[in-house]
């Protein structure tokens, strides 16, 4: 009796061993098929250096939210995706000195490509690609030519006060979108074509909704009056979400 107990207890035991083995192979096999779709994925994958030609994914957010404090980083992000920009020197002092001054020169902004910072940069570069375009042809048949803006830099407070916390303009870490200018010359401006039912209005939402993932605060007329004309686009040190 007590041999085959021993049997029994052996025969328990190695086939314990053996499911254990089983399961480390399957965990190892799944390791390995995983490892292998992130390499084929680089977007969704936390570790591939980020590049601006793979589509979005799962990881594009919390790279980009790594570059804001890293404009070395950020600019070898656009020279590895193959962006062309210029890097300025830096520029103002105190509240207002602006050590990341980046010219994408390529983007279709008007009435000039201001300096901005890198962060800044990029993000309107996957937003004119990924957002602005695709809604434009969709909707009106043809590409976005121009993009009117207000201006980048400006070394002021919040809404030109004379006390409280300073701009994300007084660093050049934000720009202020008026209108768009389709190929055929259609203009679609915030002010005037936001309210409605049609088309235009439809586009502008579109392309704000858009540009939530892609920036640290995102403001349109339907933040507050300020902002009646324009949208406002910035990338602070916060975490992004601000989308109003």
């Amino acid at each position: 009796m007590n041999r085959d107990r021993c049997h029994i207890s052996r025969r328990i035991g190695h086939f314990r061993g053996d499911r254990r083995v089983v399961w480390l192979l399957i965990v190892a096999g799944l390791l390995l098929a995983a490892r292998g779709w992130l390499a084929d994925h680089p977007q969704h994958n936390p570790w591939a250096p980020l590049d601006l030609n793979d589509p979005p994914g799962w990881a594009t957010q919390s790279k980009l939210l790594a570059l804001k404090d890293d404009p070395v980083e950020c600019r070898a992000v656009l020279e590895r995706s193959g962006v062309e920009f210029r890097a300025l020197e830096p520029q103002g002092e105190g509240a207002c000195r602006r050590e990341d001054r980046t010219v994408l020169a390529a983007l279709p902004l008007s009435p000039n490509v201001p300096p901005t910072t890198c962060p800044v940069g990029i993000g309107l570069e996957l937003w004119l690609r990924d957002v602005v375009q695709p809604a434009a042809v969709e909707r009106f048949g043809v590409e976005v030519a121009r993009i009117e803006h207000f201006g980048a830099f400006s070394c002021r407070r919040l809404y030109g006060r004379a006390e409280g916390r300073w701009s994300e303009h007084a660093t050049g870490n934000a720009i202020d979108i008026a209108a768009f200018v389709l190929a055929d010359g259609q203009r679609i401006a915030v002010l005037g074509d936001w309210t409605g039912e049609d088309e235009e209005a439809a586009f502008l939402r579109e392309v704000r909704d858009g540009a939530c993932p892609l920036f640290a605060t995102v403001l349109s007329p339907d933040y507050n009056a300020a902002h009646a004309d324009h949208f406002h686009f910035d990338q602070s040190g916060r975490y992004m979400g601000v989308c109003r």
